[in-house]
């Protein structure tokens, strides 16, 4: 090359020196390499692109052991990494010795290694010398029991047959690797394929129910457990003549056939084919039954594991039933993701129930416990559920009933010590109205979305949990579902999961059902489960310990209307939220359940005067039925209208024909001022006699006080 002239280009300069270029990534497993580097590593010489376990059995291994050493600590000290290594035929012959030479980088996000080298011939030092001494050496024993201990390692995180087989079939072994493996099982006397690589789809025909008693090299390990070993395409003719010719269309020039042997009984065998001679040494044998040792042993635990699998799954499938028919303007959707005690069924469950009377019955619940027991106590519990409910049983009835089963149950167990009981939530909805009947035993209260995403979790009387009393009584609150609005109910797998407890997950249920932006049912029920259970829910922890451990049974309840996507009913577009509570004669404390259901209907009103004398004239109207009155209150809270211009009702309800009269009270009356506070701090109020009973009502406008101004209540007297 003469002075002034352009320099050749990287690749001239790389050919001229005989230095070959390749690149490794180990994140996508993926080697790619020159022309030269290629024809270095006993390759046609052209460009492309080798798999790591291709690369890798081209090398000695245990120079490649020490290339993964080298690495790590080129990344840790940012120096270059160089190694010699040893090139390999296919016989497992040393073909010539290359130096490489690279430049790894470590990549965090992918967490891989990314690597650019040069590959270079180089001449073996001689005996004795220090470079002899420093390259790359080590026996074969080394590098097998290497090999070996990395192929325990993969075969033992197998989780299924199929990837027991992608396992074997990566296996690089040392200085000899088979391209072509079959798994014989059996069924009866005849022998199956469970699997086999290296082959076309469709080869496996003439070897798959093939009799035991055959002349076949696979049905004689079965017959007599010991291994056959056949170096030769002559050796396997002259000893298996009859099936000769099944083999000899493959092109194989050896065969190893080992027995799959798992506690003393042969249950296979494993077939490993080469495409160039081996002579089968007795260290190669003894490799070949290690991994035919560790192999067996990998498909047991496979098959278990898959027999245990689809015995769950069938038991999930009849236990937990599908949604039934479709509801006449309603829609549900349902989801069940088992957690807990390893099993793909556990306590939790939930139901659809057609009711004689042509109302529907939801049920969701929780048997104590996460195993075998708690599984087969639900199955028990659900079934007779739904018996009480098909024989036409109110709520509280059916719970009660269903109470008395289950202490039945736990009375006669064999361990007295181990008593189970269960919580339960029954409602019965009439599709026409919209009216739910709930009934609850233990369980968490349902939530009701509104149709402008306002999420309210809804009061419900309840008793004690399934079979700890006999004869515990189940009252039945009433409520009713608007259209366009969503009821859910769930177990507390679906609060608690993720660390939190009933408080912080009820917060963050309320959350993802007000800032879900589907309209389609089965959308929000995924959109539930995800964000408890899916990676998403890592971002939300709670305050406790992250456990995971109940299972998830979440069921959602749509009252159709347009607009709303739950269904195909489409009934006029509604702008308002709704609330009902029952309060009790005999639970005076249910008043501050009321205060605060009308605070939470309120949040977002845009006076917080109004909201504060809303509550106040709603607790005088509930104080004044309980303590005038031996009947309970119904209260029933509206609101309607576009934000900003709303109107507020609310109503109260009782079964007293007494009317209520506006008094006088003196200055040290210590009642009587009921009316008059209605009638300073709403905008208009009455009372309404019913058929039986009466109801008294006041209004609140937003934004607007009685007296007429605007923003604030500061003007009233």
């Amino acid at each position: 090359m003469r002075t002034g002239e352009p320099l050749p280009a990287v690749g001239q300069v790389l050919a001229a020196l005989a230095t070959g270029l390749w690149q490794w990534d180990t994140a996508t497993k993926l080697v790619t390499v020159d022309a030269e580097a290629a024809r270095l590593l006993g390759l046609p010489a052209e460009q492309t692109t080798l798999t790591e376990a291709r690369t890798r059995a081209r090398l000695h291994p245990v120079d490649w052991n020490e290339i993964i050493s080298v690495v790590g600590l080129a990344v840790a000290e940012g120096t270059l990494a160089e190694v010699r290594v040893r090139i390999m035929d296919e016989r497992g012959r040393v073909i010539r010795t290359v130096r490489s030479r690279s430049k790894p980088s470590y990549d965090r996000e992918r967490r891989a290694f990314q690597l650019i080298g040069t590959l270079q011939e180089v001449t073996d030092p001689s005996p004795g010398t220090p470079a002899a001494r420093r390259a790359v050496t080590g026996d074969w024993r080394r590098s097998r029991e290497a090999f070996l201990l990395d192929a325990g390692r993969a075969l033992a995180e197998a989780r299924s047959t199929a990837e027991v087989l992608r396992v074997a079939a990566g296996l690089s072994m040392p200085g000899f690797s088979p391209d072509g493996l079959a798994v014989f099982g059996v069924e009866g006397d005849r022998l199956t394929i469970i699997g086999h690589h290296g082959h076309q789809p469709g080869d496996e025909g003439p070897f798959s129910h093939m009799g035991l008693a055959t002349d076949y090299p696979a049905a004689e390990v079965v017959r007599t457990g010991r291994a056959v070993y056949l170096s030769s395409p002559e050796q396997y003719k002259a000893r298996y003549p009859l099936t000769w010719h099944l083999a000899e269309q493959f092109g194989r020039q050896s065969w190893a056939f080992l027995p799959l042997t798992v506690a003393g009984r042969t249950m296979g065998a494993w077939m490993a084919a080469f495409a160039y001679p081996v002579t089968f040494t007795p260290d190669e044998r003894s490799v070949l039954t290690t991994v035919a040792r560790m192999l067996a042993q990998a498909l047991t635990r496979a098959g278990a594991a898959e027999t245990e699998r689809e015995l769950t799954d069938g038991l999930q499938r009849s236990m937990l039933p599908t949604l039934g028919p479709e509801i006449p303007g309603m829609s549900v959707a349902a989801r069940y993701i088992p957690t807990g005690g390893g099993l793909q069924v556990g306590g939790d469950w939930y139901d659809m129930i057609p009711l004689p009377s042509g109302r529907i019955a939801l049920v969701i619940g929780d048997v104590q416990g996460h195993d075998v027991r708690a599984a087969g106590l639900m199955g028990q519990l659900r079934i007779a559920l739904r018996a009480y409910a098909s024989e036409g049983h109110r709520p509280d009835a059916v719970l009660s009933r269903a109470s008395r089963f289950l202490h039945g149950i736990a009375a006669t167990d064999e361990d007295p010590a181990d008593l189970r009981f269960a919580t339960c939530l029954y409602v019965e909805a009439d599709p026409e109205t919209g009216v739910l009947d709930i009934a609850r035993a233990g369980h968490p209260e349902p939530a009701i979305r509104m149709v402008d995403g306002t999420v309210l979790k809804s009061p419900t009387a309840g008793g004690l949990p399934l079979g700890i009393d006999p004869d515990a009584d189940y009252p039945t609150t009433q409520l009713v579902l608007e259209p366009g609005e969503t009821m859910l109910i769930c177990t507390d797998g679906l609060i608690e999961t993720g660390g939190h407890d009933l408080e912080t997950g009820w917060a963050r249920i309320r959350a993802i059902l007000e800032e879900h932006k589907g309209d389609d049912l089965e959308e929000l029920a995924d959109s539930l489960v995800q964000a408890v259970h899916g990676p998403s829910s890592h971002h939300t922890t709670g305050p406790l310990a992250d456990r995971r451990e109940d299972d998830i049974a979440v069921l959602l309840l749509c009252r159709d209307a347009e607009g709303c996507g739950c269904g195909d009913t489409v009934l006029a577009p509604l702008r308002r939220r709704r609330t009902m509570l029952t309060v009790a004669q005999a639970e005076p404390e249910r008043v501050a359940v009321a205060r605060q259901q009308l605070r939470e209907l309120l949040h977002d009103w845009s006076s917080a005067d109004q909201v504060d004398s809303a509550v106040l004239l709603l607790s005088e109207t509930l104080t004044n039925v309980l303590v005038h009155t031996d009947t309970d209150a119904l209260l029933v809270a509206e609101v309607a209208g576009e934000p900003g211009a709303r109107r507020m009702r609310v109503e109260v309800t009782d079964a007293s024909d007494d009317l209520p009269h506006k008094r006088r009270p003196g200055e040290l009356a210590s009642s009587g001022r009921g009316l008059m506070l209605i009638e300073l701090l709403a905008h208009s109020w009455g009372v309404d006699p019913r058929g039986e009973g009466k109801s008294i009502w006041f209004e609140l406008h937003e934004a607007e006080s009685p007296d007429g101004a605007a923003g604030t209540d500061g003007d009233r007297p």
